[in-house]
């Protein structure tokens, strides 16, 4: 049986040979390429827009902390606003108090006026600021917003035995309670029980720098001026921050009206020195505080303009610029 084999000469054979042989055609290595970009824009997309909303989510969770803080911060000092210890008795003309570090004096104050108006629990400026000339410098001050003044005593005794030298008290009973400094409370005969407390007050303000006034850009921060002990020293209003990127802040204060409603109002008749009880006794009956806070970024976003306008009590805001914004509002109800 003969065996038939192909012709290596066939024209057919080496045809096929090269067939099995060749590689991507022009054509099919631009539909390759072509799906590929097609491929990693997608990619680029979903990483860009995870990139994008995680920025977002940042921005939001800065906002969010740092309002929610700045609120609760002043919230948990009004709730204790006007507390006097055991009394609520008129106070007696306080002791000698010495020299005040920085206190804050509005125009026509004297030193220790401002320390020793103990019946304001609360006070408050409407879109000015009263200390330019003592105690927050105007470059320290962002215009049009309002300052607000809480006084109150500690909420825990200070033993005798403990009483820091140069510190500001309230010594109190039932019938009567008089301010002092030192180790050594007034004595108050045939009155009992008898404490005293340490004088705490409360100054709060925006200012349009957190850390320094060389800061670029420069992020407005809420910060306060707290009575502090002397030490060897003086008693001193000293600087605190109290969150940063808080650009903007309003008060109204609410009285009861023979409604009997509450009414608010951006500011009261009365100095925040006033020695007089018949000058401060409107601030005296302030029973609910009203509060805005406005939380701004500290970094603009690129490609936003932000427009909106924030009610804010008298002094609504517009901002027209780039950096995202929240609002926040409560109510504090007083309960001294």
């Amino acid at each position: 049986m003969s065996i038939i084999r192909p012709d290596r000469h066939h024209p057919h054979a080496g045809g096929r040979r090269r067939q099995h042989q060749r590689g991507f055609t022009l054509i099919e290595m631009l539909i390759a390429i072509t799906i590929g970009l097609g491929i990693l824009a997608g990619l680029v997309g979903v990483l860009a827009s995870n990139a994008g909303n995680a920025r977002s989510n940042d921005r939001t969770s800065e906002l969010m902390t740092n309002g929610r803080y700045a609120l609760n911060a002043i919230k948990q000092e009004l709730r204790e606003a006007g507390f006097r210890g055991y009394t609520w008795a008129e106070p007696l003309a306080p002791a000698a108090l010495g020299g005040i570090t920085n206190e804050c004096l509005e125009a026509g104050a004297v030193a220790g006026q401002f320390i020793s108006n103990i019946r304001q629990g609360v006070w408050g400026s409407n879109n000015a600021n009263p200390y330019a000339g003592s105690c927050v410098p105007a470059a320290n001050y962002v215009a049009n917003t309002d300052v607000l003044v809480v006084r109150r005593l500690n909420p825990t005794p200070t033993p005798t035995a403990s009483l820091v030298a140069n510190s500001i008290y309230f010594h109190t009973t039932y019938d009567r309670g008089q301010m002092f400094r030192g180790v050594t409370p007034p004595t108050f005969t045939g009155a009992a029980p008898l404490a005293s407390f340490a004088f705490q007050t409360f100054v709060y303000y925006i200012r349009p720098w957190t850390v320094d006034v060389a800061e670029n850009p420069q992020i407005p921060a809420l910060v306060r001026l707290s009575l502090v002990p002397g030490g060897g020293g003086n008693p001193t209003f000293t600087t605190e921050l109290v969150a940063s990127g808080i650009e903007r802040m309003q008060v109204q204060y609410g009285r009861l009206t023979t409604t009997p409603d509450t009414q608010y109002f951006n500011s009261l008749p009365g100095a925040s020195f006033s020695a007089d009880a018949t000058l401060s006794s409107d601030w005296e009956e302030v029973n609910a505080v009203r509060i805005w806070l406005l939380a701004r970024n500290t970094t603009a976003e690129p490609g936003y303009t932000n427009t909106t306008t924030y009610a804010m009590g008298d002094q609504p805001f517009t901002p027209n610029d780039g950096f995202r914004r929240q609002l926040f509002t409560t109510v504090v109800q007083l309960r001294n």
